[in-house]
């Protein structure tokens, strides 16, 4: 890449800095709000997961004590906070689609650093940055 190459491509990595920068505080903050409320199919089992898809309330309705199952139960409580986490993540793709790329959300979402790495890299120094 010549001189000016590296000039515009400089410029246009200071500009999307102060983009993503202005909006970043109200970012989090919406992220840190994120909470989703599932049920699961037969209604006996609520689940409010936070923003890192964490449980954060588990509600059984009592006639969950009707069916003594208790691999049942666990399953469907497992099955819909699982839904619940997949919403979160849901969620934070939406808003964070105008500040990254979806597929650096993607990674990070899940724990996947190197590709994140691995782009950014081959982006922004040719290939050799992080090697």
């Amino acid at each position: 890449m010549d001189a000016r190459g590296l000039q515009a491509r400089a410029d246009e990595l200071m500009e999307e800095f102060h983009r993503l920068r202005s909006g970043v505080t109200e970012l989090q903050q919406q992220l840190q709000a994120i909470r989703v409320v599932v049920q699961s199919d037969d209604r006996l089992v609520t689940a409010t997961v936070g923003p890192r898809g964490q449980l954060i309330k588990l509600e059984l309705d009592p006639r969950v004590y009707r069916d003594p199952n208790s691999r049942k139960l666990a399953s469907t409580i497992t099955e819909t906070i699982q839904q619940g986490s997949r919403q979160v993540a849901d969620r934070t793709l939406e808003l964070c689609r105008p500040f990254l790329p979806q597929q650096d959300i993607r990674a990070q979402l899940d724990g996947d650093l190197d590709s994140f790495f691995t782009r950014l890299d081959n982006e922004v120094m040719g290939g050799d940055a992080f090697r």
